[in-house]
């Protein structure tokens, strides 16, 4: 009975995720963009331009793509950071900014293609490996494509360890989220995190806590020679 309750709220924060994901989505990476500068078609996505002048991105598909830096270059007014932001919020930031050169600039932002977020869940998973996340790239996302936790993990002591730092895993407690609808606990995670989920028990340094830091090493090592 309680696996079948413990399977049962995972669903419902899984949907709850994708519910709040509709109209809270956070900018990454890889998004792909259409971006339509309302009267001035010069800058907007399927348009080109000759001479030097050029006012649409480059890539094959003609469309706005976030770099791995988290940024977009627009004409006019250089390169826009989207890192945290929704769709909405950088649509206010181009408008803003092209306000200095155009009189009321209207201006559509959709993202035609997510970008995907590469990370590691290992431990007390059905299915531990590497897996490219979409959507909100959080931590449900992670264990969610991991086919899920086993019986015997210990939801209260999940690590988190991100790529870019070096300091102590991150605890997380994933029964929190599950139960009491703590979305704290619900990290977003970025390129070559590394999840790991320990098992039902006391914690083991040498067993659980070590093997992360071995994972954050080869991650940085993997990711740094790409």
């Amino acid at each position: 009975m309680k696996r079948i309750i413990s399977i049962l709220l995972f669903v419902f924060a899984l949907m709850f995720a994708n519910l709040v994901f509709a109209s809270e989505y956070i900018m990454c990476p890889g998004d792909q963009l259409d971006i339509i500068v309302m009267g001035v078609p010069e800058m907007s996505t399927g348009y080109t331009s000759s001479g030097t002048t050029t006012l649409v991105p480059t890539t094959p598909q003609n469309k706005y793509v976030v770099r791995p830096d988290g940024k977009v270059s627009f004409q006019l007014i250089g390169e826009v950071d989207t890192t945290g932001l929704t769709v909405s919020q950088f649509t206010k930031v181009l408008q803003e900014k092209l306000a200095k050169y155009i009189v009321n600039p209207q201006i559509s932002v959709n993202i035609i293609q997510l970008g995907t977020t590469r990370v590691y869940v290992f431990g007390e998973v059905n299915k531990p490996g590497l897996y490219e996340l979409q959507k909100s790239h959080n931590l449900l996302d992670a264990v969610g494509i991991a086919n899920g936790f086993t019986k015997d993990a210990a939801k209260k002591n999940v690590f988190l360890i991100r790529r870019d730092k070096q300091n102590e895993p991150i605890k997380l407690n994933l029964n929190d989220l599950l139960t009491k609808g703590d979305t704290s606990q619900n990290y977003v995670l970025g390129e070559g995190d590394v999840v790991y989920l320990t098992s039902n028990g006391r914690i083991d340094f040498t067993r659980d806590i070590v093997p992360l830091f071995s994972a954050a090493y080869y991650v940085n090592k993997i990711k740094n020679n790409d």
